[in-house]
């Protein structure tokens, strides 16, 4: 397979997974209608309708869904060969896995550590921790909870922090309490696990209302036609923080008490490398505490970083 035909799986695979062609477009850095004419060309490569479009929304078609665990392989394939090439040659990259969000400035400050390579398959957290555990990664920035680094054998640091806020119909701009907002829990757990994993916390802790839905509606035009259903606020997701917001909606800062998801570095508590250590060092040593220390921060209990009474 060609050098451009492999760009062309990687390109079918992000749009798979973000279902939006500009959001896809931003994630591999190319012009949309570029990735727009890369996917009609594979389209017409294998023969097949990939993706059903419209001005409004993108969805896989059945041959689409069909292809994408396949493509996925593929790509796994081609990075393993990499891998070992890299291995062999003695300049192999440390590989660093992300879900939403990574340091802005993360090559700048390991470049005189190590090599970072950053994955381009970006997954649910608890994929990446997972794929970090198996070898396939060798760092992941995600979410995790203590008893996932247990299982899996990892350590952590924290690297990252969102407070996050609520979407609601225009009108108060104010701030809204936690237990007047909504959560939202998809049941689809292959992609929401570790949100629904907090989002049960947040609502059993704060009172909060959860309302589970099933067409994927935590982020994108889905969740906004949910918070216009509910008319109330309703917590926005990590991977919705920074989309824009449409202007019958408006951004409400939550209290009482604020919530904060934690971005974790983890990495095989077996991978003694240095080059592993100084790619953490550097990312980690100035974090600080990011407002998880405040008197009113609220992180779901299991979080590495959340205090213990004893500490408070």
């Amino acid at each position: 397979m060609s050098g451009m035909e492999l760009r062309q799986v990687r390109y079918f695979v992000a749009v798979a997974e973000e279902l939006n062609f500009g959001r896809a477009a931003e994630r591999l850095l190319i012009a949309g209608p570029s990735l727009s004419q890369q996917i009609k060309a594979l389209e017409r490569d294998l023969g097949v309708r990939l993706f059903d479009r419209d001005r409004r929304s993108v969805a896989l078609t059945t041959a689409g869904a069909a292809l994408l665990p396949r493509a996925r392989a593929l790509l796994e394939q081609a990075d393993g060969f990499r891998h070992q090439a890299r291995r062999l040659s003695g300049s192999e990259p440390i590989r660093l896995g992300y879900v939403n969000w990574v340091p802005a400035d993360l090559l700048a400050r390991t470049s005189s550590v190590a090599q970072v390579h950053v994955d381009a398959w970006v997954a649910p957290s608890h994929t990446q921790a997972g794929r970090v555990a198996d070898g396939s990664l060798d760092l992941a920035v995600c979410w995790v909870r203590t008893g996932d680094l247990e299982r899996l054998g990892l350590r952590s640091r924290l690297v990252g922090a969102d407070r996050l806020h609520a979407l609601a119909p225009a009108g108060d701009t104010g701030d809204v309490a936690a237990r007047d907002t909504v959560v939202l829990l998809d049941d689809d757990t292959t992609s929401w696990s570790s949100w629904n994993a907090y989002a049960e916390r947040l609502a059993r802790d704060t009172g909060a209302r959860a309302i589970r839905i099933t067409d994927n509606g935590i982020t994108g035009p889905a969740f906004f036609d949910h918070v216009r259903r509910t008319g109330r606020p309703v917590v926005n997701s990590p991977k919705g923080q920074t989309a824009s917001v449409p202007p019958d909606l408006v951004r409400r800062p939550v209290v009482a008490p604020e919530i904060h998801w934690t971005w974790s570095l983890v990495w095989r508590r077996s991978d003694s490398r240095p080059e592993v250590t100084g790619v953490v060092d550097a990312l980690c040593d100035d974090v600080g505490d990011l407002g998880l220390d405040g008197p009113d921060a609220w992180l779901p209990d299991g979080d590495p970083y959340r205090r213990r009474p004893s500490e408070t």
